[in-house]
């Protein structure tokens, strides 16, 4: 088989190492707009070729991953759609899917039956291919997010290549995946952002930083993310993480106000509630 691999940084990287750990590939071909990135793939083999544009990278291929930033995705698709062959397979990776979904509509064209939008839920808070690993989608979920126009066989050869690796597969709507989303992975990151930003605006932020605890290290260490991805997370994903924001709003606020009154009862049956929450989520 023969990857096309636009953008070839942590999840791209991952990707193509573990696809050719399983002996799924004959060559990858990937491009990157930073010639540095791109070098790099080539330099570690992850990459056979790098390509000058995407719509080069895409000249032949079998498989086309698509792993940059949500915001840069119709672009691709523009880019490569008239160099795509008649049987290809189109995926993506991308963190948000309903916009992904309507931009592969409207740039597709005839290819669009063959594109089979997923996200793999394995990143880590550090970039960059030289921190690719082929082992990084083993025992994690990949949501696979067809729609009606998507051919089922192509979706079926995209999940298996997916459970190959180890992944374990769900199916789920774009706008499904997006309010799941952005609840547990957008609105936490946008939480840690705004902690880290609040501690650091204060006078003595140095001081509380060096005598931060765990606790505090293990919450505030998705702040280190890529900060361009998750701006374009964000407003790709708009809607459902406003809705999130706002009703996390309220329960900081009924927080508060039982903070203020110091009100105990309150406060222990939402620590007790979340505490039992959170322990039958580990043992799922």
């Amino acid at each position: 088989m023969r990857l096309a691999l636009i953008g070839v940084g942590l999840i791209g990287g991952s990707f193509a190492k573990a696809l050719r750990e399983a002996r799924k590939l004959d060559r990858v071909v990937g491009f990157d707009i930073d010639a540095e990135a791109l070098r790099r793939a080539a330099e570690l083999h992850v990459i056979d070729e790098c390509a000058p544009s995407a719509a080069k990278a895409v000249d032949q291929a079998d498989l086309v991953l698509i792993a940059v930033p949500v915001g840069s995705v119709q672009q691709v698709f523009r880019d490569i759609a008239s160099n795509l062959s008649k049987t290809a397979i189109v995926t993506d990776v991308s963190s948000t899917k309903a916009s992904v979904v309507d931009h592969a509509r409207r740039e597709l064209g005839a290819a669009f039956a063959r594109f089979v939008p997923g996200h793999p839920i394995a990143g880590i808070e550090r970039s960059g291919v030289q921190n690719a690993d082929a082992a990084l989608f083993h025992n994690r979920t990949f949501v696979s997010t067809p729609v009606g126009q998507t051919d089922q066989d192509a979706a079926r050869r995209v999940e298996a290549l997916w459970m190959d690796l180890g992944a374990h597969v769900q199916r789920m709507t774009p706008e499904e995946h997006d309010a799941v989303f952005a609840a547990v992975s957008h609105l936490p990151h946008l939480l840690a952002f705004a902690l880290v930003a609040h501690i650091a605006e204060q006078s003595d932020s140095q001081r509380k930083f060096k005598l931060a605890g765990s606790g505090f290290r293990d919450f505030t260490r998705i702040a280190a993310s890529n900060p361009r991805m998750w701006r374009d997370i964000c407003i790709a994903n708009s809607a459902a993480i406003s809705a999130e924001l706002s009703a996390y709003r309220d329960r900081l606020t009924m927080l508060q106000t039982a903070v203020e009154a110091q009100d105990a009862d309150a406060l222990e049956r939402v620590f007790t509630r979340n505490a039992s929450g959170t322990s039958a989520n580990t043992m799922l």
